[in-house]
């Protein structure tokens, strides 16, 4: 907690520092210009950091509220009686008192709706149709995927749900002005947390989606991500509409963070986490948009910045994305060579009888990216994305080496024991991490439509599939003299019983460098959000290798055949392995929804 604690105190030192610095700059282009259109004023939001404009017959009265009456100078934005106001920066604990500045225009309900939360919340439930995307194979019961499979842990996303309000509260606490005053901000956050929790409690025990850890059947939505997301878009609604962009890029990375630490937690699938995002964000559009009907102007104190979305003056953006991709379809590793001597084989080959092939069907990829741009054409930035492709016939695959065990164990030599053999796939997609950094370019054609194109270089890390193998049975002991006289008497059981598991078949890419370009076409929605449409190409070569190990059972089951056959050079416990070296041609078609700043 006092991490949590002392990472809050540094982000808000940070964004004071910053919207300090705003301040200054934006009064001195105020001053410099003495110009109308300096002033943003379809709701009364200001481009300087001000709270409102005021003549020297305005008055501020004891409750907080500015009570002016109407002034012609005001008209004349060159008055040279207009003096900027800034309400003192010190500490504000009157939690129940009111604060209404007139000069703001009321929010209308549709006006202020982006509605950004539908399509997010639409692709999660499509994510969640893609089951052998991400999730495990139902039809073998012994299947136990999770998205990664190491054992990865951390609570942090415990914590970090609640950073972007604790950041807005602490934020009002400390005189920093906002959209709204203590009374009508606690309603707004009221109702947007009772909207949230209704949506995602009621789906979730409807649903009854099974986490990917298997412990409980409430996984679809994620809460953690859903109370992320709200906490953001308030944090996004008081300050980052009407301060700083800033402010909402800082919230959505927190959020996105605590989405993305669910799924390596392994308590949430991707479609969990897209869906939550989703009611968190509309949420808080549904609870600021009643509190506006019911408020009007009451409470108000600051307005939108930017009412008009300008691609051209924000270029700049953080994006969620989500597509599918296209590319290589198949794999095809040379035949297993089991490295046994010459003289057991009896000069026949030891290669396995065909080769390894592998299919794969279309990949879903979830992603997050941004960048800052220098000036409306050029920026710089990166991306992290996840892609799993599922491999066709995986299952089937383990089922009919399982039964080739099973069958095995019905030669006489092993009918006077006890066995019992099972294949578990652990992993059934091969799943790509990536982390791009490079040059990105904007073509902004007019205010709300510009062409995109980048030039990345990155790393690209692969998660390997893989089956293991459990043996739980009586071990055998292995008389070598009955080897060539009583065939019958080769193996007898021991008495002793074990639990042997080993890694059956795995899978495996070299980590690589990759290059990647990409195409987009982006559409300025309301305020600062932004829907984009792209196709990427990434290009990277990779060694593929498959480590093959049918014959560990014996390790469990007779030790002593181990042995012996080391007298003849051959060493049972060294799996067959295959490699191919493949170029990997990619191609991820999708769309994001983006905050511009």
């Amino acid at each position: 907690m006092r991490k949590i604690g002392l990472i809050a105190l540094v982000l808000v030192g940070v964004m004071g520092f910053l919207n300090t610095a705003a301040q200054e700059v934006e009064a001195m282009d105020f001053c410099d210009a003495n110009s109308p259109s300096k002033i943003e004023g379809d709701r009364g939001g200001m481009t300087s950091d001000s709270a409102m404009l005021v003549t020297e017959s305005d008055v501020i009265v004891d409750n907080g509220t500015y009570d002016a009456a109407p002034s012609p100078s005001v008209a004349s934005f060159a008055s040279s009686e207009l003096k900027l106001y800034e309400p003192p920066k010190a500490p504000d604990f009157n939690f129940i008192k009111s604060r209404t500045n007139p000069a703001v225009k009321p929010y209308r309900f549709l006006d202020d709706q982006t509605w950004v939360g539908i399509p997010l919340f639409a692709a999660g439930l499509i994510a969640k149709g893609e089951k052998t995307a991400f999730r495990q194979d139902y039809n073998n019961p012994n299947t136990k995927i999770r998205l990664i499979k190491y054992n990865f842990h951390n609570e942090i996303d415990n914590y970090t749900q609640y950073l972007p309000l604790a950041l807005t509260i602490g934020m009002k606490i400390g005189g920093v002005e906002s959209r709204s005053d203590w009374p009508r901000f606690w309603a707004s956050a009221a109702a947007s947390s009772a909207i949230m929790a209704g949506f995602v409690n009621g789906i979730k025990y409807t649903a009854s989606e099974m986490r990917p850890d298997g412990s409980t059947r409430n996984s679809w939505p994620s809460g953690h991500t859903a109370t992320a997301f709200l906490a953001a878009t308030i944090l996004h609604k008081e300050y980052g509409l009407t301060r700083s962009p800033w402010y909402s890029v800082g919230a959505y990375t927190v959020a996105t963070a605590t989405g993305v630490m669910r799924v390596l937690n392994n308590r949430h699938w991707i479609s969990d986490v897209l869906s939550g995002a989703g009611i968190g964000i509309l949420s808080v559009e549904l609870g600021y948009g009643l509190m506006d009907l019911l408020f009007k102007n009451r409470g108000l104190q600051r307005g939108d910045l930017n009412v008009y979305p300008d691609l051209r003056a924000n270029p700049s953006f953080f994006a969620i994305s989500m597509g599918i991709g296209l590319g290589n379809k198949n794999l095809t590793l040379p035949a297993f060579h089991f490295d046994i001597p010459s003289e057991i084989m009896d000069g026949e080959s030891s290669d396995s009888d065909a080769p390894l092939e592998l299919n794969f069907r279309s990949a879903t990829a979830v992603g997050v990216e941004g960048a800052y741009f220098f000036n409306p054409y050029i920026g710089v930035g990166g991306r992290l994305r996840v892609k799993a492709t599922p491999i066709n016939g995986w299952s089937k695959f383990a089922l009919s080496e399982e039964e080739d065990m099973q069958q095995f164990f019905n030669d006489p030599l092993f009918i006077n024991s006890s066995q019992n053999i099972a294949l578990t796939i652990e992993s059934d997609h091969i799943t790509e991490f990536a982390a791009d950094a490079g040059v990105y370019f904007s073509w902004p054609f007019s205010s709300r439509f510009a062409l995109g194109a980048k030039a990345l270089i990155g790393r690209s890390v692969m998660d390997d599939i893989d089956i293991n193998a459990s043996y739980s049975g009586e071990q055998l002991k292995f008389n070598e003299e009955c080897m060539f006289d009583d065939n019958a008497l080769m193996f007898t059981p021991s008495g002793e019983m074990v639990d042997y598991k080993w890694d059956y078949i795995d899978v495996s890419a070299s980590n690589s460098m990759k290059f990647g370009t990409g195409i987009s076409l982006t559409y300025a929605h309301k305020n600062n959000f932004s829907w984009r449409v792209f196709c990427d190409y990434d290009y990277s070569r990779k060694t593929f290798k498959a480590i093959y190990h049918p014959l560990g059972l014996m390790e469990g089951l007779s030790p002593d055949v181990v042995s012996f056959m080391e007298v003849f050079g051959w060493d049972m416990t060294k799996p067959a392995v295959s490699s191919v070296k493949k170029n990997l041609h990619q191609w991820v078609l999708g769309g994001a929804l983006c905050v511009s700043f």
